[in-house]
């Protein structure tokens, strides 16, 4: 299953989004191959040792102060719409990859974009992501150097987006969007007072600032950067810099995780529900054992591969020695799907373990009762 080169690229962020080959993304929206800048960055995190960071903006601003200690800011965030999956598991460990390379950390809670998009009223969001807070503070995030807030709680994003929207038409929402219902144009403009609000006065001033993301979230980049030029006099903003990691494939192959489709599992999820998932998972064997043996795998439309990739497989020699077992018929589907269960069961209840210790903490951040 090759990348299909006459599919048309998508990016929606409010939608679903298609990416049939990540090297045409370089072309089609000026986005930057990350692997230059490998060699840059001082420690570079597993997601982009392994490519799955794949491509930036402006990520040398970030890196020079990386490597001269000098102050950026990192802001990600959740839509608190359920429990962390394998995607908002991604973006937890790269907020916490920053902010223990010294970033000034945010974390948002997208309760407008929560409301607007999956209609969840605020009083449900609230619990949601106070469950979500536990899993971040759980994976290592230290809650003592960042800033972890709800949108509609924050004042400061709810008038930066105030003050964009007098520099915004709606042809402009709609080159950007499609047509959509207002409520969307309005979290996209929230979501650029997301996006620039490390930079206010409140927080000392204008600085380099990334954002991790899923590509599918790159309209928001762009049009913040935009808004960025344009209030640069008023606020003397920096365009904010961003990585962008892979999306990961359903269970069952297909190209997204969905909830529609069930195609994929959470952190919350009880044991054998996981092992069940991942053991009627997509693969990319062969039709027999003979065939494997004979004609090897094909690892890069596998999903389980994918996850230990991503996630799961920690020693970069173990993916590589897993990923040319596949190739040469080594490794056979059933024992790769059994190693898998338990290296991910190992790691998630491990985490539930963990998780109970911080639910009092992120009700109490969250100002949840």
């Amino acid at each position: 299953m090759l990348p299909d080169s006459n599919k048309k690229t998508v990016l929606d962020p409010f939608g679903t989004s298609v990416v049939a080959d990540y090297e045409r993304l370089y072309m089609e929206f000026g986005i930057e191959p990350f692997k230059p800048f490998l060699s840059m960055v001082p420690n570079p995190s597993l997601y982009m040792r392994r490519g799955i960071v794949f491509g930036h903006r402006d990520f040398d601003r970030i890196s020079g102060a990386m490597r001269k200690r000098e102050e950026f800011a990192v802001l990600s965030g959740i839509k608190p719409t359920g429990e962390f999956h394998l995607g908002t598991l991604m973006t937890a460990k790269e907020i916490i990859y920053f902010q223990q390379q010294g970033a000034q950390t945010f974390y948002c809670i997208a309760d407008i974009e929560a409301y607007e998009d999956n209609k969840i009223p605020f009083k449900k969001s609230e619990k949601i992501a106070a469950d979500n807070v536990a899993d971040l503070l759980a994976l290592g995030l230290d809650p003592k150097r960042a800033y972890i807030y709800r949108q509609s709680k924050e004042i400061r994003v709810k008038d930066l987006a105030i003050i964009f929207g007098r520099a915004v038409t709606l042809a402009t929402m709609k080159a950007i969007y499609g047509e959509r219902h207002i409520g969307l144009y309005l979290s996209a403009l929230i979501q650029a007072g997301d996006i620039l609000l490390p930079q206010l006065e409140d927080f000392g001033g204008p600085k380099p600032t990334v954002i991790p993301v899923g590509v599918d979230q790159d309209p928001h980049i762009r049009f913040t950067r935009d808004l960025a030029q344009i209030f640069h006099r008023k606020y003397n903003f920096i365009l904010p810099s961003s990585t962008y990691h892979k999306l990961m494939k359903g269970l069952d192959g297909s190209p997204k995780m969905s909830k529609r489709q069930m195609n994929y599992f959470t952190l919350h999820d009880k044991p054998e529900t996981i092992a069940e998932r991942i053991s009627n998972a997509f693969t990319g064997g062969r039709a027999t054992i003979k065939e494997q043996r004979e004609l090897g795998g094909v690892p890069e439309i596998c999903p389980v591969y994918e996850i230990c990739l991503f996630h799961f497989v920690e020693d970069d020699n173990e993916i590589i020695k897993a990923y040319n077992d596949c190739k040469t018929g080594k490794l056979l589907c059933g024992e790769h799907k059994k190693q898998t269960i338990d290296a991910v069961l190992k790691f998630v209840m491990e985490h539930q373990r963990e998780k109970m210790k911080f639910i009092d903490k992120a009700r109490e951040i969250l100002q949840v009762e």
